[in-house]
């Protein structure tokens, strides 16, 4: 049986589990709001105990806290970004409008520890209080909205970082692929001859242009509206609080942050859709190449097969020996679910009004998911079927020579017209274009092979791997 100890808000009375760090309107909120059984992400827990920190800090410049209040403060929220009582901030995701649910869950671990600390008892708010002290000079209406930033920019080497990975992968697989010859395809049908290095190589090329499209929000997302308080009219905030407080934040986190408009970063989720939409274009491409991917592995027998995946578990319940490639399967389901978050990102960013946007809470969790799932998603992609994928060199020899695409290089020798005869020959007679060229003495079979490699290498074209 639980034990309770009652605390008391402007509301009445309230019972919190006696060993809570938590006060009275965090249990409200965990009565109030059996959503989704998820609690909130801990990159966002961490900015936002940062942000408390920063704050106490800048808070004892101007005297407004005094330096036993300020160091129990800190102390509280070091000991909570070393990884301690994590499992004490269990708001809902989709709670309050805006985050005051999350905000007073905050405040109320940390006063509880800073009291405790000085000698007090959980649930006494005395001499540190979750509103008057922790937070002082702040408001749910700044600080949701810059710990929603924060964790962004927390997250985003890590993204970047796997994206980069899974480039340098296919950037290996180029350079060891530069001359593996295989038939184009365009519309689904035979083209010209290129290289699979080439193919390879123009993955890694776009992934690492995405990556830099992502890189660029960055400063976007620097730019806090900390210290706008209510409305971003500085209400209650002591002098100079939103410049020293971003300097604060910049010692802590590593990142340049400046003070933005103390307004418009509490009514604009602007940066937010940003790499929302960065984060689109990644999925979108992702999609792309997992497609491309599952293609070319296609198979065994009966598809193009010029590549296999490392198998990394059976894959089917009733046909022995199936495998399928699961990992490229996964990260299209994770892309697409991606795409859904993005679309969600934008609902919610058109959806504040006047002085705030309150779908803050869930917005945040999108990006959250969207950037976690992509990044996992990416590494175990790259480390157990790009690290290891089997190049089919004979299945590839033989589609291209089977390919009636090659006709094409015959068109400045022969003209456009006589080379469309010879791919109708090769189609119709199912012989391969070099014997059919060599059958008209328009060249040797030899003399076709090297024709094919120099196209297949694109003499004068761009393209890294090819």
């Amino acid at each position: 049986m639980t034990d309770f100890r009652t605390e008391k808000d402007s509301l009445g009375e309230f019972k919190v589990p006696a060993a809570a760090w938590y006060g009275i309107q965090t249990a409200r909120a965990v009565e109030n709001f059996p959503i989704s059984g998820r609690m909130p992400d801990t990159d966002f827990v961490r900015a936002h105990v940062q942000i408390k920190l920063a704050a106490a800090i800048a808070n004892t410049q101007t005297d407004w806290l005094t330096p036993i209040q300020r160091d129990a403060i800190v102390s509280a929220c070091e000991r909570i970004l070393n990884g301690e009582f994590i499992d004490q901030f269990v708001v809902d995701r989709f709670q309050a409008g805006a985050g005051t649910s999350h905000n007073m869950n905050t405040n109320e671990v940390v006063a509880n520890l800073a009291n405790v600390t000085l000698g007090s008892d959980k649930g006494s708010y005395t001499p540190i209080n979750p509103n008057d002290h922790v937070n002082m000079g702040q408001s749910t209406n700044d600080t949701i909205p810059t710990a929603i930033r924060l964790a962004l920019l927390a997250k985003l080497p890590k993204l970047l970082a796997a994206t980069h990975h899974m480039a340098d992968a296919f950037d290996a697989l180029a350079v060891q692929e530069r001359d593996t010859v295989k038939s184009g395809r365009t519309h689904l049908q035979d083209a010209v001859p290129t290289t699979l290095g080439r193919e390879f190589a123009a993955y890694a090329w776009t992934l690492r242009r995405v990556a830099d499209n992502l890189a660029q929000v960055r400063p976007l997302l620097c730019a806090t509206g900390l210290g706008g308080s209510a409305a971003g009219t500085g209400l209650n905030t002591s002098p100079n609080y939103a410049e020293n407080v971003a300097a604060e934040l910049a010692k802590l986190t590593g990142e340049p942050i400046v003070v933005g408009h103390l307004a418009a970063q509490m009514q604009s989720m602007f940066d937010m859709q940003a790499i929302s939409a960065a984060i689109r274009g990644l999925a979108l491409e992702l999609t792309r190449i997992s497609n491309d991917l599952r293609l070319l592995a296609s198979g065994p027998r009966t598809g193009l097969g010029e590549i296999t995946l490392p198998a990394v578990q059976p894959g089917s319940s009733i046909m022995p020996g199936k495998v399928n490639p699961v990992m490229f399967e996964m990260l299209n389901q994770v892309c697409f679910q991606v795409l859904g978050q993005d679309a969600a990102v934008a609902y919610m960013t058109q959806a504040g009004q006047l002085e705030l946007n309150v779908m803050m809470p869930a917005l945040g969790s999108a990006l959250f998911d969207a950037m976690d799932w992509l990044t996992n998603a990416m590494r175990v992609a790259t480390d157990k079927n790009l690290i290891g994928l089997i190049i089919n060199r004979d299945r590839c020899d033989k589609f291209i020579h089977d390919s009636v695409g090659l006709a094409t290089l015959l068109n400045t020798s022969i003209g456009y017209a006589r080379a469309a005869e010879i791919a109708k020959e090769s189609e119709k007679t199912g012989k391969p274009v070099r014997e059919i060229v060599a059958a008209h003495n328009l060249m040797s079979e030899a003399e076709f092979n090297k024709l094919v490699l120099a196209a297949a290498h694109g003499v004068g074209s761009g393209g890294g791997g090819g």
